[in-house]
């Protein structure tokens, strides 16, 4: 009976793969795994399933450093897992200690920024498109509990999502309806060894209360708690999906909106059903750059109220977060306090090897090579939002650095025709206040090439056969290496 039921978790899991259009066929794949039973029987379970949907698998482990000799144990666990099933692995360790020493942030907040950005990081490297997680069902009850006691909103209660996108990667946790006992048979079934994190057993953690404390004696007044929050996850994700595409289409309709602002009728807004009202606002403030999600309840009511209620005609508010709502009869307007740099135009001819855009303090470093580099570019910094490398000869000079006009558009990788640069911005929550400064860098035939700070174009991109080569840096007038 054990032996079926093992059985049938591989066809749930496929079958939940399929219907969610989680996987592909030929998807290279990081699976994390910490060493866990939960992450070692996903892992087992995508590599039964590999061989019929061509899987390229990946395992990457982090060492937080935090339980020392255990820690390497777990690190080294891992290593051999992937060994004998014949996968390539990537270890981190990592000082997460000295994270939070640096950061001053707590111990939960800083490991799981360090995990992820070592995930993307393996990511990268190996050509995955996308990031397998092995977050289970229990773990969602724990969510959907610990957000209730929190005090969350609807959107709040779709609780862990089952896919997303996050630095053009897509986060995908296939175990999401399947529950711990399940994996626990799993691994026994398939004689699959696990280590035991002996820090899941500290209740200073809140999620570990919630599931050592709070969930079994809440179970005393109903037993299928955990099916409950689950299902409660499941049907608010379908509510929450329908009223944001309401509000995503209100907003497009009647809400007037530049870089650092946003305008519209009051009296329209009045009418529109109050629940959303309040996702409208969340929207805007998301579109200003402002994280709304941090907003509590009672001030985001304040913000409402002084937006709908009939009179004065006219006000202006500091809201906070550099931001001001003002209002002139029917026009209500949300701005930040930035105050635009007029309009600039620079040329950057070939071999030039700095360029200063006094309205705004940025200075660009510009560093050119000729022939073959060897060793390719990891003898050099790697790319990144502050430092380009372009070929050199498949540019069009002189380079021009201007400030950006309405309607510009770039070209970037992986996407087929052009994007606005307004929304480069929006996506990559890109400040207003940074947004203002950040110059537009297109070259001779008009094409954008390089929003510093921020994002590359796919044009001129280094090759193997790259025989002049030019880095470009990125530097402000603070001295360092961002737009803000």
């Amino acid at each position: 009976m054990k032996g079926f039921k093992a059985m049938d978790l591989v066809t749930r899991v496929e079958n939940q793969i399929e219907s969610e259009q989680l996987l592909r066929p030929g998807d290279s794949i990081v699976v994390a795994v910490s060493g866990g039973p939960d992450s070692v029987a996903l892992l087992h379970l995508l590599f039964v399933l590999s061989g019929r949907w061509g899987w390229n698998l990946t395992v990457a482990h982090v060492d937080h450093r935090f339980r020392g000799d255990e820690s390497a144990q777990e690190a080294e666990f891992v290593r051999e897992l992937a060994n004998r099933l014949g996968l390539r692995s990537e270890i981190a360790h990592l000082d997460v200690p000295r994270h939070i020493r640096e950061t001053g942030k707590n111990s939960q907040v800083a490991a799981r920024e360090l995990r992820y950005g070592f995930l993307h990081q393996a990511a990268a490297s190996s050509g995955a498109s996308r990031i397998a997680l092995a977050h289970h069902a229990d773990d969602q009850a724990e969510t959907m509990l610990m957000r209730l006691l929190r005090g969350t909103g609807p959107s709040g209660l779709t609780g862990i999502p089952i896919r997303r996108m996050e630095q053009h990667v897509e986060l995908v946790r296939p175990l999401l309806r399947i529950y711990k006992s399940e994996l626990l048979e799993y691994c026994h079934t398939h004689q699959l060894a696990y280590c035991t994190d002996s820090s899941n057993l500290e209740t200073k953690y809140t999620r570990n209360g919630i599931r050592l404390d709070v969930l079994p004696y809440l179970q005393q007044f109903n037993e299928q708690l955990p099916q409950a929050l689950n299902r409660l996850s499941v049907m608010m994700s379908a509510e929450n999906e329908i009223l944001d595409s309401q509000t995503h289409s209100l907003f497009e309709q009647y809400v007037a909106v530049e870089s650092d602002f946003a305008e519209w009728s009051r009296n329209w807004f009045a009418g529109v059903h109050v629940a959303l009202q309040r996702r409208l606002i969340k929207l805007i403030l998301n579109y200003l750059s402002i994280e709304s999600d941090s907003m509590d309840f009672l001030k985001l009511e304040q913000l409402r109220d002084a937006i709908v209620k009939a009179e004065p005609s006219n006000l202006r508010i500091d809201i906070g977060s550099n931001l001001i709502l003002t209002r002139e009869y029917d026009r209500i307007k949300l701005h930040t306090y930035v105050v635009p740099a007029g309009p600039y135009r620079y040329s950057l001819q070939r071999y030039q090897s700095e360029l200063t855009v006094p309205e705004t303090g940025v200075h660009l470093e510009c560093a050119w090579f000729e022939g073959t580099l060897s060793a390719s570019l990891q003898a050099f910094d790697k790319e990144g939002h502050c430092t380009v490398w372009f070929d050199a000869d498949e540019l069009a000079f002189p380079l021009t650095v201007r400030s950006r006009a309405d309607g510009d558009r770039m070209n970037l990788f992986g996407l087929n025709g052009s994007k606005k640069v307004k929304d480069i911005f929006i996506d990559a929550k890109i400040a207003p206040s940074c947004r203002a400064v950040t110059p537009v860098i297109a070259d001779a035939l008009g094409r954008i090439v390089w929003l510093p700070g921020v994002r590359r174009s796919s044009v001129a991109p280094v090759h193997e056969g790259t025989k002049a080569w030019l880095q470009m840096k990125l530097h402000t007038k603070e001295g360092s290496l961002s737009p803000c």
